[in-house]
């Protein structure tokens, strides 16, 4: 169960689903099941609002880990036209 949220700098305790956002990963859990395939769970994860707005979950080799969230296209041109504007 999803009791804080999953960045570890931030740890913020999930009290409603008013705000944030929640990450479903489907994750191998390395069992093998009756027919010989490996089974597999839902793993769920919950960013804040305030994290949700820099962060995003990510699944990798490694592992689930909150990382950066990259910079839409919209947002590094209005960066850019500001920074041009301001010089």
């Amino acid at each position: 169960m999803v009791s804080n949220c999953a960045n570890p700098n931030c740890g913020k305790p999930l009290h409603y689903l008013r705000e944030g956002r929640i990450f479903v990963f489907d994750v191998p859990t390395g069992i093998e099941g009756p027919n010989g395939k490996r089974t597999r769970r839902l793993e769920h994860f919950w960013l804040c609002g305030e994290c949700a707005q820099k962060m995003v979950m990510q699944q990798s080799a490694e592992g689930i880990r909150a990382v950066s969230r990259p910079q839409s296209r919209f947002r590094r041109e209005v960066t850019a036209a500001t920074q041009y504007m301001a010089s």
